[in-house]
Formats: structure tokens, sequence, C-alpha cells
């Protein structure tokens, strides 16, 4: 028993002895050397310069998204453009039962202008109307030309009655406009049919509607 005894104690002696030697050694820290610092710093200094690459082709890229829904010559939205924020502003029509009201307006004798005077002529009774209508609309409202002579006006919350008054007063304000071309005077006019935008509408018939109501509006015009 003694014997046993003496070998248990010799072991655990022989353990505690080797716990002590494999015990972990606390490292000082160490500093990177100039070689790992200069790493480092050019690492940043890419990050920096892909970071101001990538800013940069993100503006390109609205840039490009935007001058492709908007019209070079007048600075409106082109078709391409209003026919979008259309669906947009009608989804949001129907989801919160608002209302407006869509425009179509042709331009009236801008091809005999274009002839008599040249497309420089034409241009400039685009760019006057276009002008006419941003005086008379409020910010929120969107205008786009459709292509050619065509444009479309989206008016947010007039009832029926006041989108009628409102398309007689901008056809009026367009009649009125006092132009001149190389010393000679220009007149010009517009018809404009109107779509009512209510809890059911339906962005590509509305068009065809304001569309359909606008040519009855020329005839209507061209007749009185």
């Amino acid at each position: 028993m003694k014997k046993t005894s003496k070998a248990s104690a010799s072991t655990a002696a022989k353990r505690k002895a080797s716990r002590r030697k494999t015990a972990p050694v606390a490292l000082a820290p160490t500093r990177p050397t100039a070689s790992q610092r200069d790493v480092a710093t050019e690492a940043r200094a890419t990050i920096r310069r892909l970071k101001t690459r990538l800013a940069a082709a993100q503006a390109r890229i609205a840039d490009l998204e935007a001058s492709a829904d908007t019209d070079f010559l007048l600075g409106v939205l082109n078709r391409r453009g209003f026919e979008r924020e259309l669906r947009r502003s009608v989804a949001y029509i129907r989801r919160y039962h608002a209302n407006g009201a869509l425009f179509v307006l042709d331009v009236d004798r801008l091809k005999p202008i274009n002839d008599a005077f040249g497309h420089a002529a034409g241009d400039a009774v685009l760019k006057a109307v276009v002008a006419a209508l941003s005086r008379h609309v409020r910010s929120s409202d969107l205008i786009g030309r459709l292509g050619g002579d065509e444009f479309a006006l989206l008016l947010w919350n007039l009832s029926e009655t006041d989108a009628r008054a409102k398309a007689s007063a901008l056809e009026e304000t367009i009649d009125g406009l006092a132009l001149t071309f190389g010393g000679r005077a220009i007149t010009t006019g517009a018809s404009i049919g109107v779509a009512i935008l209510g809890p059911h509408a339906d962005a590509g018939t509305a068009l065809e509607q304001a569309d359909c109501a606008m040519y009855l509006r020329k005839a209507q015009r061209r007749s009185s």
C-alpha cells in the first residue's frame, strides 16, 4: 500500500511539473513593419479611388437615365418618360383613391409654320408653348412631349368640371401667344382633349381617350 502511494505521489508531481513547463507565455504585441504600413496605406488609397470612381459612374448612369426620358429640345419628359410616370401616377390614384386629369394637346398649324419659316421657327413655337404650359401648371403636374407637335399633361386633384375649364384656359393662353420669327409674326394655337383619372383608371386607356378627345376638339375648332 505504501509503494502505491509513493508511485501516485510521484506521478502527480510529474504532471504538475509538466503543466508548469507548458503554461502559455504572454507575447508582447508586435508593431507593423514599415513595409506593412506602406501596404495598408496604399490599400486605403486604392479604396478611396475606387469609391470616387464608383460615385462618378453612378452619377453618369443617373444622367444617362434622365436623358433617355427627356426631350432633348424642350427639356420636358419624352413619350417614354411620360408614359412611365403616367403608369406610376395611375397606380397611386387607384390605390389611394385620388384623382387627376390627363390632357393631350396638339399644337395647331405647326407644319405650315415649318414649311413657311423653316424648322427653327417650328422649334421656337414649341419652346414658347412649353414655356406657357409651365407657367400655368403646378410643379407637381407633369408635362411631356409625345412626339412632333403633340404633348401630354397630367394635372392632379381636378374635378371633371375644373379639368375642362383648365383645358379651355390653356387653349386660350396658347392661342394668344405673340410670336415673331425673322421679323415676321407667327400665329399658332392648341387643341386639347381631356380624360379624367379616377380609382378605376388605366394608363393606356386614358391616353387613348384623351387622344380621341383631342382630335374631336381639333375638328370643332376648325369648323368654328
